[in-house]
């Protein structure tokens, strides 16, 4: 569907669905192997909406999706997506009766985690996190036959449905970098083909950067996270040609008016005007996600033109120079991310940190319109 006209215009982001189905196809011709897709929704499918998300990649064919909690995954389930949902992190163990009611997979994050869920005596569908060196979850892979006999005994325990890991460098082209994804494959092939008897059918390492530039034999899935919102692993990346980002976000003009050379705006007075300006009030704030560190750094798009943000974001608002843009008026358009001139990723950059941040960071009240 297309709602772009049944919203209030203060401050939403567009969600261009056909980009989306676009991205999986691009990004499914770009894979080194034909390995089926995980698509990763969490964070409300990094701040895009899980549930529309999800459901127009059933569209495009993705049978398996990863979320971070229980809260998450069940949201998926009572809007309808089907498949298997995996979450990739902790959930209490007194919630093994949701897991099992709505038939979510659990990632069993370590032997404790593993004790603890034995005691609730359900056979619930879980994965086996194991830890190749970025020392966040799993068994530690370092010590293969311990990892074997655990893995063993979660089949005995639990519905075992796989086991997996993360590459944690697998995004940057260094020397160093891409010896230690090539460690982190073997040590998850060795424990993999260990337990290759027990027949799992969801054996993945392979993240959105490591579906793209490394191959592991062992691995069945990929893990489509960031590259399928059309943003960058790492700023340095480059991406399959035509993948775009999924969206954008846009606020309006609320007043324009006239400061002049000696005044300050804003909180703090941290702007000092030293001619006169015109000056555009924007009814977005850092409540709605947009970074306050852009305060006398950041920049919108009004009619096509740059305009610097000048003092602080505040809250709710935020104030831009528009001086040398003409005919700014109340109600005009104003662009604070675009597909190709100023994306998420140009955002952190400014910001010294990643994509992922800036898009998951935009809050539950900015509008999303689905543009079908």
């Amino acid at each position: 569907m297309d709602n772009r006209m049944n919203f209030v215009r203060r401050c939403w982001v567009e969600v261009d669905l056909q980009v989306l189905k676009e991205n999986i196809r691009l990004y499914r011709e770009s894979l080194r192997s034909s390995h089926e897709i995980m698509a990763v929704v969490k964070a409300n499918a990094y701040g895009h909406g899980d549930v529309q998300v999800s459901k127009t990649l059933q569209e495009c064919g993705i049978r398996h999706f990863a979320v971070s909690n229980i809260e998450e995954a069940i949201r998926l389930r009572e809007a309808g997506v089907a498949g298997q949902i995996l979450i990739l992190g902790y959930t209490p163990c007194d919630q093994a009766g949701r897991l099992l009611e709505h038939d979510i997979t659990q990632a069993i994050v370590d032997e404790a985690y593993a004790a603890e869920l034995r005691k609730c005596g359900l056979r619930v569908k879980v994965q086996a996190a194991l830890d190749t060196g970025m020392n966040r979850i799993g068994l530690d892979a370092e010590k293969p036959e311990d990892c074997e006999r655990a893995i063993r005994q979660y089949a005995k325990d639990f519905e075992l449905t796989g086991l997996f890991t993360h590459l944690c460098v697998a995004d940057t082209d260094t020397e160093s970098c891409r010896a230690f994804t090539k460690r982190q494959e073997e040590l998850f092939t060795v424990v993999a083909e260990r337990v290759a008897d027990l027949h799992l059918p969801f054996v993945h390492c392979l993240n959105s950067a490591g579906g793209l530039w490394h191959d592991c034999t062992a691995s069945s899935l990929v893990r489509l996270g960031i590259i399928l919102y059309g943003l960058k692993p790492d700023y340095l990346n480059k991406l399959p040609q035509g993948i775009k980002p999924v969206l954008e976000w846009k606020t309006v003009v609320s007043m324009v008016k006239h400061v002049h050379a000696g005044e300050t705006i804003g909180y703090g007075r941290s702007f000092h005007v030293e001619k006169d300006m015109a000056v555009a009030t924007l009814p977005t704030g850092y409540a709605d996600g947009y970074n306050r560190l852009l305060s006398n750094k950041g920049r919108v798009f009004i009619h096509g033109h740059a305009a610097p943000i000048v003092g602080r974001v505040c809250m709710d608002q935020m104030l831009v120079d528009v001086t040398d843009i003409p005919n700014v008026m109340l109600g005009d358009e104003a662009v604070l991310l675009n597909r190709d001139t100023y994306t998420a990723d140009d955002m952190a950059e400014e910001l010294g940190t990643i994509g992922y941040e800036i898009v998951c960071d935009i809050s539950s009240r900015v509008t999303r319109v689905y543009i079908a």
